[in-house]
């Protein structure tokens, strides 16, 4: 190609990104959720798909696509046309968990996707089964030793971080432990409540509304203190396990070469959306925290936060069942 065509065509190039982000959104944009409908990532893409789709004028549609430890969403989204209308509502513990538990991981967290925003920081608490004869971690944890098989806790998928977290309790309890993974918070829910298994270590959204029936009882919150609306649930440190601090976040990613300046318009927007009085009022009320940051300042706390869950899975040697 002679260097004139060369400029032509980066200018064509240019342009056309350019009309894109002009004129974005033109169509409903997807919501893609790796886990299966009622858990906590569920509950934050229709949290802020909502608000945003009154803002952009747009339908904004949630699609869950559980299976395979959030690999399914994740590399659908990752395969996706790179025009701002399919994005990711992520849970860490697939982002920054999943690329040292599968050293075949068909996708990227940071080379095939681009960070729009955070909208959400949680601490995780103990949840137990209401069918269980306990009312406190050191009953939990002595029903356990006498239990047959030790306790068995559920998660929404091998190395989620509720996965890691029933690990390093077993560890720090020197309890035995059994994982039963599941393709969300939703199915695992209903297990618990069930009594199939004993414990659940997530996130409160997904939870905390059946506190008050006695279906579920929560043991432990994994904060450095106690949340507003969970006053009578003790840290994990009250409840005998100094030092036992779990937390997941969630936030939005697209794939990656989508025009910046969409990145910055869809990004600018859900930060009016996180720092509104009404979403800090829902998510507070959830047993978690609005917390927002721009592309930048998340891309660089991926990067730190893929350095530190490397370090925990390595020394807790955790491997995917």
């Amino acid at each position: 190609m002679k260097p004139i065509h060369r400029l032509l065509a980066a200018g064509l190039a240019l342009a056309a990104s350019a009309a894109s982000a002009d004129t974005w959104p033109s169509k409903p944009i997807t919501f893609v959720v790796p886990t299966a409908p009622a858990g906590s990532t569920d509950i934050m893409a229709r949290l802020v798909g909502e608000p945003l789709q009154r803002a952009l004028g747009q339908p904004v549609v949630v699609d869950n696509k559980p299976g395979a430890s959030g690999n399914i969403g994740a590399e659908f989204v990752a395969r996706a046309a790179p025009d701002g209308y399919t994005l990711l509502m992520q849970y860490s513990g697939y982002h920054v968990g999943n690329p040292s538990l599968y050293p075949n991981l068909k996708w990227s967290p940071t080379r095939d996707f681009v960070p729009v925003a955070m909208v959400m920081r949680a601490p995780h608490v103990v949840a137990v089964s209401g069918k269980l004869p306990v009312n406190s971690m050191k009953e939990l944890i002595e029903y356990g030793k006498k239990k047959e098989g030790g306790l068995f806790y559920a998660s929404s998928g091998n190395g989620s971080i509720q996965h890691i977290a029933g690990e390093l309790l077993s560890r720090q309890a020197k309890q035995a432990m059994t994982h039963v993974p599941y393709k969300g918070s939703g199915p695992a829910i209903n297990d618990l409540i069930s009594g199939n298994v004993d414990m659940f270590i997530t996130t409160p959204p997904s939870v905390i509304g059946h506190f008050g029936t006695g279906r579920i009882k929560a043991l432990a919150y994994t904060g450095s203190k106690r949340h507003p609306s969970m006053p009578n649930v003790p840290t994990s440190a009250e409840a005998g396990l100094p030092g036992y601090e779990v937390e997941s976040w969630f936030a939005v990613f697209a794939p990656a070469k989508t025009p910046p300046e969409v990145v910055a318009k869809l990004s600018a927007e859900i930060r009016k959306i996180v720092e509104s009085e009404s979403f800090r009022k829902k998510v507070d009320d959830q047993g978690a925290f609005a917390t927002y940051m721009d592309s930048p300042t998340l891309a660089k706390f991926v990067d730190q936060e893929l350095a530190a869950w490397s370090k925990v899975i390595k020394s807790a040697d955790i491997k995917p069942d």
